[in-house]
């Protein structure tokens, strides 16, 4: 019969993260969401898609 091992304290084995390093992690995901979504709706990337849309619509085939 196998030997059965059982960790029992801390720092064996991380069972998830706690609630203020979830609170940290989704104020960073808002901040960066934040930003991108300035960046992408600036008039220089907005002018930058819509070059891009038109040349691949002026494509002959």
């Amino acid at each position: 019969m196998g030997v059965v091992r059982r960790c029992h304290g801390h720092g064996h084995g991380d069972g998830g993260i706690v609630t203020s390093e979830y609170a940290m992690g989704l104020i960073a995901a808002v901040g960066f969401a934040g930003v991108l979504y300035k960046v992408v709706t600036s008039a220089q990337v907005s002018a930058a898609l819509q070059g891009v849309v038109q040349k691949a619509l002026d494509v002959q085939f």
